[in-house]
């Protein structure tokens, strides 16, 4: 499982006051896990990062249904094993009543389809438990400000199995192309570092512009390929050769 570390945050934080999750207003999270201990850790982790707080934790499907209605938070960190049911079924829970709330995968399965059906129905990030690199807390404060968070062993696994994959026709072919078409150059490099599981703080340092025109260049991006989120934007994007 992902290691615990603790982040201490002091006056001299190198963390910019402009972006979301700060010790005054950190980001909430919900901790969906049936596995007690395991959950214990996880909120451990996470309060011990004064940027995230736990606002609530669930052990099954029932138990989360009950909190994502009764309790406001950003990010949820579900577990997908739960012992009444399937934990992709939260996602949409959550969008649905939540609608701006994130949710992040947590699981020990690593199938791809299983990966990109959690994109699809709208997560924003999936990490593997036993893996080392990154920590829940990063994880969160990634989703939250505008990015995504994936495990690197599995990102570069899912980027293999786009480079193999060759594009099939589609009826709305020549709609997809035009809609690549109408991206401008600034939109499509955007696009290429969010697929790489960068945050708008991150794109923005590496081209030189403001978090907010990121977020403005994806929000146009969004409305050219007519999708809701980041992972049907890269999806698209990927299927129609443009990586």
């Amino acid at each position: 499982m992902l290691r615990p570390q603790s982040v201490e945050l002091s006056s001299a934080s190198l963390w910019p006051d402009f972006l979301v999750g700060q010790p005054d207003r950190p980001v909430r999270v919900l901790v969906v896990d049936d596995d007690v201990h395991l959950r214990m850790v996880i909120s451990q982790e996470v309060m011990n990062d004064r940027r995230t707080m736990v606002v609530g934790q669930a052990g099954s499907v029932r138990e989360a249904k009950k909190v994502i209605r009764q309790q406001d938070f950003d990010v949820m960190l579900l577990d997908l094993n739960l012992g009444d049911g399937d934990g992709l079924e939260l996602i949409d829970v959550m969008k649905s009543m939540r609608p701006h709330a994130d949710a992040i995968v947590i699981s020990v399965v690593e199938t791809e389809d299983q990966v990109v059906r959690a994109f699809e129905l709208g997560a924003t990030g999936y990490l593997i438990k036993n893996s080392w690199f990154g920590n829940y807390p990063q994880a969160v404060l990634q989703v939250a400000n505008g990015g995504a968070s994936i495990t690197p062993t599995l990102a570069r696994r899912l980027l293999q199995r786009f480079d193999k994959r060759v594009p099939a026709p589609v009826p709305d072919g020549e709609e997809g192309s035009s809609a690549l078409d109408r991206l401008s150059m600034r939109e499509r490099e955007v696009l290429r570092l969010v697929s790489s599981g960068h945050t708008s703080a991150e794109i923005g340092t590496k081209l030189e512009i403001s978090a907010m025109t990121v977020n403005t260049h994806i929000k146009n991006i969004y409305r050219k390929l007519q999708v809701r989120t980041r992972a049907q934007a890269v999806r698209f994007a990927s299927l129609r050769g443009l990586f």
